[in-house]
């Protein structure tokens, strides 16, 4: 009987080192090749780029699947097309998975998935952040409803982590069918423009033979669609290296988890710097558009200002800023769009952001200018109402500190949507620019003063008129100062001053909300 000796440790260790090395290599250098070929990085050069040098820790590196079927008892692909770990970004703890296209397609099957759900159950333990780097064929076939069952884990641990530790999905690659639902399932979506970067649930090919509908694999899904139409990305970048740029500056202004607050960094930005200038970009007439985004740069820190669904539904504005070091979230109407009124996108797109914001301890900042809701059959047949009330909850349910700047026009609805006092609103202040009123000047006194209109040989004139006075008395913040309704109307210089000292005052905030189990949110 032959006794089997353990091999001296050198050689051991040559072995792992052997074995180490062929996980690094994925697929292989074919594999390799091909995909620097599409221009895009390998899921290990994604990392590297991500993570802090040398502080990227793997787990689970040598995992293969367990499926025999259809010969993949014959694949022994270390990592399973997945790799999974931690380390330092910025200096910072942060989790991460970054799914391998040159092995196995970068498909999902049992083990994949594990790998997953093991990041995310660490990450959550330690609360971190977690950046998934998705570049995959999609469901494994060849383990069937296994498969199914891992993409429904990873699902619901996404769930599990929102609102607890930030979540940020990098689309560096195809996904179609349910691959499409765990970037969906995260807070922020950065997809890479290209041929090799594309999204939907159901491809050109069903597609055609469904609807009959002849469409490009861009056309359906990629990433300027959903930059543009769809609201699905946040975030649309040129290539691999500006969506690694773009992760990064994104966590500079989130907090590990929701029990901590935002990073403070000390931009040397006076708090007290006052911002004359934006005197010159607001014009005093209500219907001359403007840009609000010149007037957010000059009121944070270093005119720096992270802009979320740049190009989608630009009548309202949202991202992130510093106030005297301090992150804020922005939510602001943008009168360039549509004179900024909302619709059905800019509710959806400004909840979303004040539900994130608020979980995760982010001051809310609403800079006000707008008409109303928009107006007509198509936004009311598609659910404004719905839709708009999205905003009334999440601005009611925020228990963030909250300022209120009313710049311009605040009319109807949208003037309570964009947070007032009695929406929950800490602290609310006016331009001398401002006017809140239930309607326009106009179609106020149209109802108003319906019946001599009517009557008036010079209908015209007393039109004029109704509307001068009704002007007198609304186009102005002091009527609404007077019921309490504004703290205070301000110069537009100090609106950087006093949104700094509300902050600051408001930094220990606490607010009761009734127990339940959670609110039903108009989705």
């Amino acid at each position: 009987m032959t006794v089997y000796e353990k091999p001296p440790i050198g050689k051991l260790i040559d072995e792992l080192k052997e074995l180490k090395a062929k996980a690094y290599l994925g697929g292989g250098e074919d594999k390799i090749n091909i995909q620097h070929s599409k221009g895009k990085l390998t899921a290990r050069e994604r990392l590297s780029s991500l993570y802090d040098e040398g502080t990227f820790n793997e787990v689970m590196i040598f995992a293969t699947t367990r499926a025999t079927e259809f010969g993949l008892d014959k694949v022994k692909a270390y990592g399973d097309g997945v790799i999974a770990g931690w380390g330092k970004v910025d200096g910072r703890l942060v989790f991460s998975y970054s799914q391998d296209f040159t092995a196995i397609g970068g498909t999902l099957g049992e083990t994949h998935a594990n790998k997953i759900v093991r990041v995310y159950e660490q990450a959550l333990k330690v609360g971190a952040p977690i950046v998934g780097i998705n570049d995959s064929g999609g469901a494994r076939i060849q383990e069937g409803a296994v498969a199914l069952e891992g993409y429904g884990a990873v699902f619901k641990m996404n769930v599990m982590a929102s609102g607890v530790v930030p979540q940020i999905t990098i689309m560096a690659g195809p996904a179609a069918g349910g691959a499409v639902y765990s970037p969906a399932l995260t807070d922020f979506i950065i997809m890479i423009k290209g041929e090799a970067y594309y999204m939907f649930v159901t491809g050109p090919e069903i597609t055609k033979v469904v609807l009959g509908e002849d469409v490009t694999f861009q056309d359906l899904g990629g990433a300027v669609v959903h930059a543009t139409k769809s609201g699905v990305v946040h975030f649309m970048v040129e290539n691999e290296q500006e969506a690694i740029t773009t992760t990064k500056r994104l966590l500079s202004y989130l907090p590990s988890n929701n029990m901590e607050e935002p990073p403070y960094i000390d931009t040397g930005d006076p708090i007290d710097r006052d911002v004359k200038e934006v005197e010159n970009i607001v014009p005093t007439d209500p219907a001359k558009p403007f840009d609000m985004k010149e007037v957010i740069y000059r009121i944070v820190d270093g005119g720096e200002f992270l802009e979320v669904h740049k190009h989608w539904a630009q009548n309202i504005v949202v991202g992130f800023a510093r106030i005297g070091g301090s992150v804020i979230g922005i939510v602001a109407n943008n009168s360039n769009y549509m004179g900024g009124a909302i619709d059905i996108d800019a509710a959806d797109k400004a909840s979303r952001f004040i539900r994130f914001c608020d979980s995760f301890n982010i001051p809310l900042i609403s800079l006000v200018d707008t008409p109303g809701y928009i107006p007509g059959t198509e936004q009311e047949y598609k659910g404004i109402i719905r839709h708009g009330a999205k905003m009334l909850y999440a601005f009611s349910e925020a228990t963030v500190p909250k300022v209120t700047m009313i710049v311009r026009k605040s009319y109807g609805g949208a003037h309570i949507a964009m947070s007032i006092k009695s929406l929950g609103a800490d602290l609310v202040y006016a331009w001398p620019t401002a006017e809140i009123a239930v309607t326009g000047p106009e179609g106020a006194v149209r109802i108003l003063y319906r019946k001599e209109l009517q009557s008036a040989s010079n209908s015209e004139d007393v039109l004029k008129q109704r509307i001068a006075e009704y002007k007198k008395l609304f186009a102005n913040p002091y009527w609404a100062a007077e019921k309490g309704l504004v703290d205070d109307v301000i110069e537009p210089k100090d609106t950087r001053r006093v949104i700094s000292n509300a902050l600051e005052m408001l930094k220990n905030k606490r607010e009761y909300r009734y127990p339940k189990k959670h609110g039903n949110i108009p989705l």
